[in-house]
């Protein structure tokens, strides 16, 4: 293997790169297809393993509790022992805990197969995008994000239709099987055609940073994940904790020698302001994948299959933009397209906010589409200017750090969202004359609700008036980050540090590669 001492220039690049892109967007679809493919099985899981809501819980939550926590090591590990190295483990552990928990015959080993996998998808998910500025130089960097971007969210709405088509024909273990073959050709191709990169220079392991971290975010998420079951009255010490220890994680690395994180990263305004708006846009997105498939199957009866279908406009809206952003980049900038697309992405959720009980598929299908023209136009540009700003070095930790702040305002986005479509749903459904048992359960579901004669149609009014609440919540959100990234994003290219440190004296110090 020849050793590179500075990121690859144009006639070193491996000639096979959009090959690699393949390997890393099909790497990050498994994410992506497990993320809603097991909430279409939940109920089939409860039959099966005998589960209870309190399982159920924990199958779906283990997977993102582990994820969180283990993302910045992940990154670390990536870039100081060689990010293809520890992507492909992450794609071994990810398909050995699938087919763990295809084979399981209980709630206590599923769980343990889901924690497997969430610790694979923590290794995936920050190295594919560390691996994008080793392979694109700066010209080709945006399409390789739009084409990531675009195969991270395909798989939301693909989960409920091929998790729907599996429930169908076969049992309940193969949404989980069907990983394994695709991770089988991805650790092929991976091993074939993804160079090895690393940090040329590295110093001490960061443990106390690497503690506090994982301490933090896991507190943190597991708060707001019990918040919605518990009330923010017992989850608050979790949360305040969790803040805590976040706090105590930035301070110790502003004081280490050699820091898990540079924190200096956040100082630099295409780097933060990047991580916020693509933030954002994922919030936004999720306002609406958290509320529509309960609304298209309580209004209009579509079951898992046909409810995934009718998310595509969603994902048509945003492949078309990504690669019209991709070429508008560099002659209009990034705060010009990040912020245009977040106004968009609100005005879609806007639209979708005024919906009625008498609304049509028509209707949801179009603000879909604008949605998804917001989120193609904003999210892979957003990703682009974070990039553009990590060292080569650092790329594994730097994108770890931003999908760490995504993986944190999802959880959030689901505790808050969640409590609001929540409160207004039991506050508009009218459960008089019903005992207190099943009043109590039908504010608690509404697919409860429904199977009580005589309560569906309020139901179904109460959840609408909810599910608009929500989008008009992410509207807002998503329009208040428009502004901020019009505001505070540079309107000027960052100039960019693979670039750069193919030029500087201490590029052999800094970065080392294998192709």
């Amino acid at each position: 293997m020849a050793t590179l001492t500075s990121p690859p220039k144009d006639g070193e690049r491996v000639r096979a790169r959009w090959l690699i892109l393949a390997v890393l967007a099909l790497s990050v679809l498994v994410i992506g297809l497990d993320g809603t493919i097991l909430n279409v099985a939940l109920p089939n899981l409860s039959a099966a393993l005998g589960a209870g809501t309190d399982d159920l819980q924990w199958i779906v939550d283990s997977y993102m509790l582990v994820f969180a926590v283990a993302l910045l090591p992940a990154g670390l590990l990536g870039d100081r022992y060689g990010r293809k190295r520890w992507l492909l483990i992450g794609l071994v552990l990810f398909g050995a805990g699938s087919a763990l928990a295809a084979t399981t015959d209980n709630v206590a080993q599923l769980i343990a197969a889901r924690t497997v996998m969430g610790l694979g998808g923590s290794l995936i998910m920050p190295l594919t995008m560390g691996v994008l500025p080793v392979i694109f130089d700066r010209a080709e960097r945006p399409k390789a994000i739009a084409v990531w971007s675009v195969c991270v969210a395909l798989g939301l709405p693909l989960g409920p239709i091929l998790g729907g088509y599996l429930l169908d024909h076969f049992w309940w273990g193969s949404i989980f099987l069907i990983n394994v073959p695709i991770v089988i050709i991805a650790v092929i191709l991976g091993v074939l055609l993804v160079p090895e990169s690393r940090a040329a220079s590295t110093g001490r392991v960061d443990l106390l940073g690497a503690v506090l971290s994982m301490i933090g975010l896991g507190a943190f998420v597991y708060g707001v994940i019990q918040a919605p079951l518990d009330g923010w009255t017992h989850s608050l010490p979790w949360v305040a904790g969790g803040l805590l220890a976040l706090g105590l994680f930035a301070y110790w690395q502003t004081r280490v020698r050699d820091p898990l994180l540079d924190v200096g990263l956040f100082a630099d305004r295409n780097f933060l302001w990047g991580s916020i708006s693509g933030t954002v846009a994922s919030f936004g997105m999720l306002g609406l994948l958290f509320v529509m498939p309960q609304y298209l199957f309580a209004r209009f009866g579509y079951d898992a299959l046909a409810v995934g279908v009718r998310l595509l406009p969603m994902i048509a809206g945003l492949a078309v933009a990504a690669r019209i952003a991709a070429k508008l980049a560099p002659r209009f900038g990034n705060r010009s397209l990040v912020a245009a697309g977040l106004v968009v992405m609100g005005a879609g959720l806007g639209l979708g906010a005024v919906t009625t009980t008498t609304s049509t598929y028509a209707w949801a299908a179009l603000w879909f589409v604008v949605v998804g023209i917001g989120v193609g136009l904003s999210l892979p540009t957003a990703m682009d200017a974070v990039l553009r700003t990590l060292h080569p070095a650092k790329t594994g930790v730097g994108s770890a750090a931003v999908q760490s702040m995504r993986q944190v305002g999802g959880a959030l986005g689901v505790a808050v969202l969640g409590s609001v479509l929540s409160g207004v749903y039991a506050h508009r459904l009218d459960t008089a004359g019903l005992l207190a048992a099943p009043a109590a359960a039908a504010k608690d579901s509404i697919l409860v609700a429904l199977r009580i004669p005589g309560l569906a149609d309020d139901a179904v009014h109460a959840f609408v008036a909810g599910m608009d609440r929500v989008l008009l919540t992410s509207a807002v959100l998503t329009v208040v980050g428009g502004v901020l990234a019009a505001l505070f994003l540079p309107g000027r290219d960052a100039p960019d540090p693979a670039a750069a440190a193919g030029d500087g004296a201490e590029s052999s110090h800094e970065y080392a590669g294998t192709a």
